[in-house]
Formats: structure tokens, sequence, C-alpha cells
């Protein structure tokens, strides 16, 4: 599995990119894994509200539908729109082709409570013992 240093994390196994006030968001490569093949993602409108810790869309595969979670509050700017016809992209590249949402960042303090990659790969080491 693949964890890359630049990105952050949560418990509920999204990451997140941080470029200046804006967050592009996926699911880790753990979770990807774990769903197995991806076959639809529902994603939000772009301009809607998201909170930190709240739901934002649904991702569904041949195993189960699993909801997403933000990790940060803000504003949905962009959607990843090929999920819509490539969802198996999630599964293929979760870090690049397979981002979810991209928001504005509202309150940049939240990206204090998001994991580096060393503290979410003992994060799942600990869930999984």
């Amino acid at each position: 599995m693949v964890f890359p240093e630049e990105l952050k994390y949560t418990d509920q196994h999204e990451w997140t990119r941080i470029e200046s006030d804006s967050a592009t968001i996926g699911i880790t490569d753990y979770a990807q894994q774990s769903l197995g093949d991806i076959v639809y993602v529902e994603l939000p409108e772009i301009g809607t509200e998201v909170k930190k810790g709240e739901e934002f869309g649904v991702i569904e595969s041949v195993k189960a539908a699993s909801d997403t979670y933000s990790p940060l509050t803000g504003e949905v700017t962009e959607i990843n729109e090929d999920l819509q016809e490539h969802p198996e992209y999630i599964n293929q590249s979760p870090y690049d082709k397979g981002w979810i949402i991209k928001l504005k960042i509202k309150d940049s303090s939240e990206i204090n409570d998001l994991m580096n990659s060393h503290q979410y790969q003992e994060y799942i080491k600990s869930e999984t013992e």
C-alpha cells in the first residue's frame, strides 16, 4: 500500500492534499483495497457546504456501500466528473485520477487535526491488530 508523505489523512480513511486555501480529497489506498472493485460514486454538487467529519458522498463497491466524510470544513469547488463514467479510477489511482472533490478551506486550523503519513500507517496497524 502507498501513503504519500505530502498528504494528510483521517481515521475514516480519506486523504487530503492541501494547496494554499484549497484541498483535494479522496479515499486512501487502504480504503479502496478494503472496499474492493468500486462500481459507483455519488458526488456532491459544486457549491455544497461541507463540515469536517460530515458525509459528503457515497462509494459503492461489489462488496458494500461506504460513506465518504469531509476531513475539513469548506465549500465544494470541483468534483471529479470522470468518476461518473470511471469509478474504477479510485481503485487504479486513488491519489491521482481517483480524487473525489476539491474544497475551498473555511477553517485552516482543522488541518492540524489530520494525521501525517506515518501516523496514519500506525493507525491502520492498530485498527487491524
